[in-house]
């Protein structure tokens, strides 16, 4: 389902466990901004970055495929030319409810694959901004 409306977006915001595709270890980037936010709102943030051992004092996993957790929402901070693949990644497992693309990140056809497939989609939004906006 492609969400647009708030009662959507709040329903997503409602899961607890995200996996940040593209975590970041440094400090003032968005992708470790926006996830170290949400971790300090109670949530709990699984960082997948093939090129860290750690973020947040939390096992970093290389891809969705290594993470050993059950995992509610991926949240995508990868350029929208390699949101098909995450998306992919994705539907590989049953866990993931929903998929959420950062803001400046789409790709309709990939969204269209997840929705099909009955996993929630958000695109083009900021998971920090909307948490403000509409729970915090």
């Amino acid at each position: 389902m492609a969400v647009d409306s708030t009662d959507d977006l709040e329903a997503v915001l409602g899961y607890e466990t995200i996996a940040v595709v593209g975590c970041s270890s440094t400090p003032g980037k968005a992708a470790h901004n926006v996830p170290k936010y949400m971790l300090e709102h109670g949530y709990d943030i699984v960082p997948v970055n093939p090129f860290a051992d750690e973020i947040f004092g939390r096992k970093a996993y290389d891809s969705l495929a290594a993470v050993e957790e059950s995992i509610d929402v991926v949240c995508c901070f990868r350029p929208s030319e390699e949101i098909s693949e995450i998306v992919d990644a994705a539907l590989e497992r049953d866990d993931i409810q929903a998929i959420w693309m950062q803001s400046g990140i789409r790709d309709d056809d990939a969204a269209a694959r997840a929705e099909a497939d009955g996993r929630t989609v958000v695109q083009d939004r900021c998971m920090k901004v909307e948490y403000r906006r509409l729970v915090a």
